[in-house]
């Protein structure tokens, strides 16, 4: 079984083995017309192969560490499961055709009577790696599986202002290669709760959402989750499935993604820098003060 371990409000998780994420490589350094040797620290990109009940459900790139959370919360965004009680057990294969591959395989087993939609999820799986599908067509998919929110919750402007700096104290790996986006999880406050970093953006929100689930705190009413770079409509329609009212980023949010906080009464707050930043979607959420 999936063992949540309770975590207390307001401790912020980053329980990160510094190998997981980090690779030290050689490099010449240039200076002017000066060269020398050197070693750099860079983020580690692999894949990692989910599998479920035997099947392989998708192979994607991700930064090494915890990958139990990105499975969670993939399977999660893509309505797979409805609580963590559909899952039996999470973990890295023990047995692999090449034996160095058996940490980039997670197997995930579900509880008896879950049923998978597999045609559903190989749609939408295409859709997310494509282009050219209809925008209307895709807010309409993810409005059906995940209603408007009716979060009253309400969120002061001042509150945002510190939550970059927060974030950024607590990127540990993105300290050592400046080459990882990472994705928070604050209350109406601004206490973080957990930071995860990948060098996948989407990676990164799924890991928070797999803590989320494993801590049993969806649906997330009353936070706010804050993504270092843009907010695009993938991004927005995970944060929906996990029931988060207002999306933060230090850049722009897509136009797509504004449509779908415009339809789900989700809240977006782009360009947050400094004492300033831009509020799209359900702006009557975030009053100044």
């Amino acid at each position: 079984m999936v063992h949540a371990s309770p975590v207390k409000r307001g401790v912020f998780a980053t329980d990160r083995k510094p190998s997981e994420s980090v690779e030290v490589v050689p490099t010449t350094r240039l200076a002017g017309r000066r060269s020398s040797r050197a070693r750099d620290s860079v983020a580690r990109e692999e894949p990692l192969e989910i599998q479920l009940d035997g099947t392989s459900l998708t192979v994607l790139m991700r930064t090494p560490g915890h990958d139990e959370e990105l499975a969670l919360g993939l399977l999660w965004s893509e309505r797979v499961i409805e609580s963590l009680a559909d899952v039996t057990s999470v973990r890295h294969a023990t047995l692999a055709p090449n034996p160095e591959a058996a940490d980039n395989i997670m197997q995930i087993r579900l509880r008896e009577g879950v049923r998978v939609d597999w045609q559903r999820l190989k749609r939408n799986f295409y859709a997310s790696a494509s282009c050219g599908i209809c925008g209307k067509a895709t807010i309409d998919g993810a409005l059906a599986e995940s209603p408007p929110l009716e979060d009253r919750s309400k969120f002061r402007a001042a509150s945002f202002y510190p939550l970059p700096e927060r974030l950024r104290a607590a990127q540990e790996a993105f300290g050592e290669t400046g080459g990882l986006h990472a994705a928070g999880l604050f209350d109406a406050e601004g206490r973080l709760f957990v930071v995860r970093e990948d060098v996948g953006r989407h990676n990164a929100v799924d890991k928070v959402i797999g803590w989320a689930l494993e801590r049993g705190r969806l649906p997330l009413h009353g936070h706010v989750l804050l993504v270092s770079g843009r907010i695009s409509y993938e991004i927005a329609a995970k944060a929906l499935t996990a029931r988060v009212p207002v999306v933060a980023a230090l850049s722009a949010p897509s136009s797509l993604a504004i449509a779908l906080a415009e339809r789900a009464h989700m809240t977006l707050v782009g360009f947050l820098r400094g004492h300033g930043f831009n509020v799209y979607g359900a702006r009557s959420r975030v009053i100044a003060a």
